[in-house]
Parts: structure tokens; C-alpha cells; sequence
């Protein structure tokens, strides 16, 4: 397992893998991976001959007033981690290497980032759609994976790739729990150990709207009112969104039929958490 800094080098690597005839996926991370990191790291090992994973927190898709310079950050963890999960590669660029200069080129995104995390974060697709982009052309993957947990950031990114023809599969991964149900991120670590038990609410709510969908409730409006009533049941939180929305375009829907995510954005002190379900083909 080999961690490298520069384009060239994973170029270079890369190349070397492709002479060979190897099949190479790419799982892009912010780094301070968790299981559900590796999770997808183990998902591309189990499809292809080699696995890139790029660690690298991203400076354009924070806004000005976000978590940039306290976002975790443990390259020595990072490395093992990947180790255990059966990677192969380590991408690790300073911001130098991937934005050089006078940078001014970017992939930009509408309808799917209308809504939900986009409404509120209005550089955030744009940042994550041109890393994404960047790291597809640098590592040239056969398949590259991403969690549920992002949907929103998943559906963004099958668009992009299909709209503008990116020769790569895009792989979705299911959404990694704690025990106790909490979706696994790397912002829990900011959760002191009274906002780690209040942000059980968020799986515990998303449950509750499930159950009314799977007991024959398909009215959008209804499971958005069973869900924030939940959720309004943990003083320390403080809602941010709940929305019903088909998963292909991210715009809301009346009524739930086809592919629907059921998307929630909470705030557990100063912290902001996201959680969603998908209902319909392949995920009910």
C-alpha cells in the first residue's frame, strides 16, 4: 500500500496498472475514514484488480462560515485503515496539487442541488461535482463508490457523469450504522456525550416515517409531518430540512411511488447531521 502526493505519480502508477490489463476503482474520501469508508473500500476491492483511495478535504466545497479548518484529519489512521480494507493506493494532494494558480474552472450543477443540502450550502455541489471530476480524470477508474448516506451528493454525481460522459460506473453503498442505529460520519466526533445520545433521534425519526410508508402511508406531506414530530421530541435538536423527493432528480414529490428519498438535515447542538432512507426499486 503506497501513498502518494502528486498527479503524476498516481498517473504514473495507474499507468503501469492498466498495462497490465488491472481493472482500477476509486473511492474518494475527506479522509478520517470510519467503516463506512471502508465499507466501499472493501466493495471496489471486491470488484476490481486495484483500489484508489484519494484523502483529501476539500476547500471548495466549504462556505465561508463552515468546518473547513476543524474537519478531522489523520493520515497515519487514514493509511491503516485503508490497509484493512484491502486498498491498494493512497492519493494525498495538498490543495497546491489540485487547484494550482489562477483556478477558475468548474463543474456546475442544477435541479439536482436545488434542494435539500444544496439549498443551504450554495458552493457545496459545485465544489464536490469539480473534485469528483477532477479525481475521474486523474485516476481514470472503471468504477468509482459512494455511500447513501450522501444521497443527494450520489445522485449529483450520477448526473454529472452521465450528462458530460464520463467513461466510469458509478457504485452506490448502503448507509453504515452504529450499533445503536446513528449513521456513521466523520462529524460525530464533534458530538460531546449528551449530543451523541440526542442524535439518535435522527434514525429513530427516519424509522418512524418507514414504518407509516411501509403501512400503506404514501402521502408526502404526512410522513414530513410523522417524521418532524419526532424529531421535535429531542430538545437539543434543531431542524435544518425533512423532505420527500424522488431520487433521480432530488425535487419533491405529493405522493411516494418509484424511487423516493426521504432525506432529514439536523442540527445536534452546533453540529449538522444528515440521515435519509430510500424507498422504492432495489432499496425498500
Amino acid at each position: 500500500m503506497k501513498v502518494v502526493k502528486t498527479i503524476k505519480e498516481v498517473r504514473e502508477i495507474v499507468g503501469g496498472w492498466r498495462q497490465e490489463g488491472l481493472s482500477v476503482g476509486l473511492v474518494p474520501t475527506m479522509g478520517y475514514l470510519h467503516e463506512g469508508h471502508q465499507s466501499l473500500i472493501k466493495k471496489s476491492a471486491s470488484q476490481n484488480d486495484r483500489t484508489v483511495v484519494s484523502v483529501f478535504v476539500n476547500p471548495i466545497q466549504f462556505g465561508p462560515n463552515e468546518d473547513l479548518e476543524a474537519y478531522p484529519r489523520d493520515l497515519n489512521r487514514d493509511i491503516k485503515a485503508v490497509e484493512e480494507a484491502g486498498g491498494d493506493l493512497i492519493f494525498n494532494p495538498e490543495p497546491s496539487e489540485m487547484y494550482p494558480g489562477h483556478f477558475t474552472s468548474f463543474i456546475d450543477t442544477t435541479e439536482t442541488t436545488e434542494l435539500l443540502c444544496g439549498a443551504v450550502r450554495p458552493v457545496h455541489f459545485r465544489g464536490v461535482c469539480t473534485v469528483v471530476g477532477k479525481l475521474f480524470n486523474i485516476v481514470t477508474p472503471d468504477r468509482a463508490y459512494f455511500g447513501q448516506k450522501d444521497a443527494q451528493q450520489l445522485a449529483t454525481i450520477r448526473r454529472f457523469v452521465r450528462d458530460l460522459n464520463f467513461p466510469l460506473e458509478i457504485i452506490a453503498c448502503p448507509i453504515v450504522r452504529e450499533d445503536d442505529g446513528l449513521a456513521k460520519s466523520s462529524r460525530n466526533t464533534y458530538l460531546n456525550a449528551e449530543e451523541r445520545q440526542a442524535a439518535l433521534i435522527l434514525s429513530k425519526s427516519l424509522k418512524k416515517g418507514k414504518e407509516a410508508i411501509e403501512s400503506g402511508e404514501k402521502d408526502a406531506k404526512t410522513i414530513i409531518a410523522i417524521i418532524k414530530n419526532s424529531l421535535q421530541s429531542e430538545p437539543l435538536a434543531r431542524i435544518d430540512y425533512v423532505e420527500v423527493v424522488d431520487f433521480e432528480n432530488i425535487q419533491r414529490v405529493d405522493k411516494i411511488e418509484g424511487e423516493t428519498l426521504v432525506a432529514i438535515a439536523v442540527y445536534i447542538g452546533k453540529t449538522r447531521l444528515i440521515d435519509n432512507f430510500i424507498i422504492g426499486t432495489n432499496h425498500s
